[in-house]
């Protein structure tokens, strides 16, 4: 048994496919193929059910998949070892970012951080809080950018900013006139504020900060969209008001900057941080990226006076 037979395994039980497994591991199909099919008569097991499609584990089969992330994983803690002992930060390293950070966060560091650290191979994916938490247990990411508290056990948290959450309003609605905005201004407006569609951890955000689970369903349409530019150009349409993180606000023009309405302290926020497995695989890459984000956001972001809302939805 070898850990390379074991990452082949991972793998094909990820993809459910023989062919892309090999694709996603460098080799050709029929190495993969023998590899596993030695382990599998070393075993004498039948760790994969290769008469359904896709290719599913058997009984046995996710049980040794569930051995083999670990083994897998603790195994990489050598070359870890050897890296820092070394003092080289470089190699393959997978981060996700939930899609309300990443075109904000990501421009900021990114230039800077490749060119401190060249010989770092960063594959960055915009994932969902979601999609992130299961990767991250899976060992199919490094880390990740979210909002959090997440409450999850197996993952650490390191803050790397609290981010406000600003008002956007059009001047056809009452609170438009307001210098002082509260949310209060929200909860009399739940019928006419514009949210991301469900799945992200904004939209759970906003809802917390109204204190409801649902928003009520008496306006006129419906819409389903993951984008903020979405929001604002119905908002200046006048069909409603919507929240935007402090980041996005930035870079508006003058017209838009006057409908935004700032709250008072404290300020409702987010919190966004890096987040990765306790198994604590490639730190010294993790604590790179940490000082080049917060190198370049304290310069952005400087508010104390914050209220921190969770990004899980409140039943």
């Amino acid at each position: 048994m070898t850990i390379t037979q074991l990452y082949y395994v991972l793998a094909v039980a990820e993809h459910k496919n023989f062919t892309l497994a090999a694709e996603k591991c460098f080799v050709t199909q029929p190495t993969l193929s023998m590899q596993i099919q030695k382990l599998e008569e070393e075993l004498d097991v039948q760790i994969f059910d290769r008469g359904k499609k896709p290719i599913q584990l058997t009984e046995v089969g996710q049980k040794i998949v569930s051995q083999a992330k670990n083994i897998v994983s603790e195994s990489g803690r050598i070359k870890d070892i050897v890296d820092q002992q070394k003092g080289y930060i470089g190699g393959e390293f997978k981060i996700g970012i939930i899609p309300t950070v990443m075109p904000t966060l990501l421009p900021m560091f990114m230039s800077n951080f490749i060119n401190k650290y060249p010989k770092v191979n960063l594959i960055v994916e915009e994932r969902t809080t979601e999609e992130i938490i299961r990767m991250l247990k899976n060992g199919q990411l490094d880390a990740a950018i979210a909002a959090t508290p997440l409450e999850e056990e197996s993952i650490k948290e390191i803050v790397l900013y609290y981010e406000p959450f600003v008002a956007y309003v059009p001047e056809n609605y009452a609170a438009y006139q307001k210098k002082d905005f509260g949310v209060e201004d929200l909860e009399e407006n739940l019928d006419n504020i514009l949210l991301l569609q469900d799945g992200h951890c904004f939209t759970n955000n906003v809802l917390n900060i109204c204190k409801t689970s649902v928003m009520p369903h008496d306006s006129k349409f419906q819409i389903e969209s993951g984008s903020f530019e979405t929001m604002i150009k119905l908002a200046d349409e006048g069909l409603g008001m919507t929240l935007l993180p402090y980041l996005n606000t930035l870079d508006m023009n003058d017209r838009s900057i006057k409908k935004l309405r700032h709250f008072k302290d404290p300020r409702p926020s987010r919190e966004v941080s890096l987040i990765y497995s306790k198994k604590e695989l490639k730190l010294h890459i993790i604590e790179a990226l940490r000082s080049t984000i917060a190198g370049v956001i304290k310069g952005a972001i400087t508010f104390q006076n914050v209220d921190i809302t969770s990004p899980l939805h409140k039943k």
